[in-house]
């Protein structure tokens, strides 16, 4: 993987939000509706590797690799590097998958209401509860909650709700 300069990799502003687990009927209803699969490792750092995820993104027949690195700023605010990269690459960099971790498999259903675009993520480990994220362009946005979901809490603060930590706890909350 080449070197990059994280300081000058664009922000993510971002809030999470626990929800039950939602009628797909309804999303498939609102604005701008799409759906995809996400296949999510996260990698290892060492002396020469920076770590980061990489995932397998998959919406119809078309197939896409992503990898990405982030820097967390403040509790919201992130910077974030992301490089569409090949199968092959994409292989190799999972071979330094974290250990006694595993590969969060999630549907991804994006929508807009509001003027804002958010990502429903139902993820394979649960059966009653998915996860919904609204990315922002400042901290203190406020979040219309869409009406097709029922707000459990938010959970932007709460890092046992980051996917790094259900692929650490194999989707296991405490």
């Amino acid at each position: 993987m080449e070197h990059f300069d994280i300081e000058k990799a664009p922000l993510e502003i971002e809030r999470k939000f626990l929800i039950r687990y939602p009628d797909i009927e309804k999303l498939k209803e609102m604005p701008d509706y799409r759906c995809v699969h996400i296949e999510q490792s996260y990698l290892d750092a060492d002396d020469d590797f920076v770590g980061g995820r990489i995932r397998r993104i998959t919406e119809g027949v078309t197939v896409n690799y992503i990898y990405t690195y982030k820097v967390r700023i403040s509790e919201l605010t992130r910077h974030e590097f992301e490089k569409e990269i090949t199968m092959e690459e994409y292989l190799q960099l999972l071979t330094r998958k974290t250990p006694d971790t595993i590969t969060i498999e999630k549907d991804r259903h994006s929508f807009s209401y509001e003027g804002l675009t958010y990502e429903l993520d139902i993820y394979s480990f649960w059966e009653d509860q998915a996860t919904l994220e609204a990315e922002v362009d400042s901290e203190d946005t406020p979040i219309p909650i869409p009406p097709c979901v029922e707000l459990i809490k938010e959970v932007t603060l709460d890092r046992r709700y980051n996917n790094s930590q259900l692929s650490s706890n194999k989707g296991i909350i405490e």
